[in-house]
């Protein structure tokens, strides 16, 4: 059983979504592979601050150039469109657990390239705002 001051702490963590902001960075991290790790780490923060502020993106992993290469591998005979199941999977797999269940295209089962990208891009969004403002 937990202790009162695990239980705050636990609270603390996700009111804070401190567990998400550092996977984030942590992924972001290992994917540059920058030369000054502690600086990029402070950038990041920065653009997060900023993106808050602002409503403006933040940092994010994959750029639609990386999701149209996603969608061209689930789309090989070039369909223009990929199965609500690749669809689902492709967004777990980039880390998107929030998925929309019910994107254009569910009814036939075809969901298009642009609404791929669109609701990935959003997911994607989604994921990487961890910061908060007090």
């Amino acid at each position: 059983m937990a202790t009162q001051r695990e239980e705050d702490a636990a609270e603390y963590l996700k009111k804070h979504r401190i567990i998400e902001l550092l996977d984030n960075l942590s992924c972001m991290l290992f994917f540059h592979r920058p030369e000054k790790p502690r600086e990029f780490l402070i950038e990041q923060l920065e653009q997060l601050k900023i993106s808050q502020k602002t409503q403006l993106k933040g940092p994010n992993l994959f750029n639609s150039a990386n999701l149209d290469a996603v969608f061209g591998i689930l789309d090989p005979a070039d369909q223009k469109y990929i199965t609500f199941a690749q669809y689902k999977q492709a967004l777990i797999t980039l880390g998107i657990e929030d998925i929309n269940e019910c994107p254009e295209g569910v009814n036939e089962d075809k969901i298009s390239h642009e609404t791929f990208r669109t609701e990935a891009m959003q997911g994607l969004q989604r994921r990487s705002a961890t910061y908060e403002q007090p």
